[in-house]
């Protein structure tokens, strides 16, 4: 089986593919780019769903001290493995942005937080904290651009890691008939559901249940061959 990851992985993760039989090319399909921001104010309480937000906020000094000693909430445990590490304090990891909103809804909702996100991300978290009336400043402190490019080589899957990248694959590719998707969570699973139904998404949006996910694929459809 060849598989096409849209995003480069690491190592471990191509090794264990490779004890499987099974090949992987690597192709980046976005490219996360700082912008320039200016922040007035944060709240006493921070969002961040992604580790692209956490890492570019810690490159701000003037984030740095605007954020110090102030309590989180993320999306994702590497997302939370990372703010960790950098000195803050998590109250509340969620596998995904409709879990993390529920969860604020029904226990935060007099806090005030600030969120730190791209200019292109999925608006679940405004959205669902706005009906409710709760405090919520959005800081847009990165882009997202689209690095695809065509491919003329077939392969038997695709790996998505992002709704983004999602996107930026379809900007020059279409979908062959027995291609297979694998999506690391529920928002990109979504996202891929608007270009095909042949897909798998992981249990959990882990790289690990992502390898599993492929090694069961590869197994009931593959391995028999």
């Amino acid at each position: 089986m060849r598989l096409l990851s849209t995003k480069n992985v690491g190592k471990s993760f191509k090794n264990k593919l490779k004890q499987s039989g099974i090949s992987l090319k690597e192709h980046p399909m976005i490219q996360i780019v700082p912008i320039q921001f200016k922040i007035s104010q944060v709240n006493s309480a921070l969002i961040f769903t992604s580790q692209n937000a956490v890492n570019i906020a810690f490159e701000s000094a003037d984030i740095l001290r605007k954020i110090k000693g102030k309590n989180c909430f993320c999306v994702g445990e590497k997302t939370k493995a990372l703010l960790k590490k950098k000195g803050l304090n998590v109250l509340k990891m969620c596998q995904n942005a409709s879990d993390l909103s529920n969860f604020l809804i029904e226990n935060y909702r007099k806090e005030s937080f600030s969120f730190f996100c791209g200019k292109q991300r999925m608006k679940e978290i405004e959205t669902s904290l706005d009906k409710y009336g709760i405090d919520l400043n959005i800081h847009e402190i990165y882009q997202t651009n689209f690095t695809s490019k065509h491919f003329k080589t077939y392969f038997d899957g695709i790996l998505f890691f992002s709704p983004s990248a999602v996107s930026s694959y379809f900007t020059k590719n279409t979908w062959a008939i027995d291609t297979h998707g694998f999506c690391l969570g529920s928002t990109t699973a979504k996202r891929l559901s608007q270009f095909t139904s042949n897909f798998s998404e992981a249990k959990k949006p882990s790289e690990n249940q992502l390898i599993i996910t492929i090694q069961q694929y590869y197994t009931e459809y593959y391995a028999k061959e």
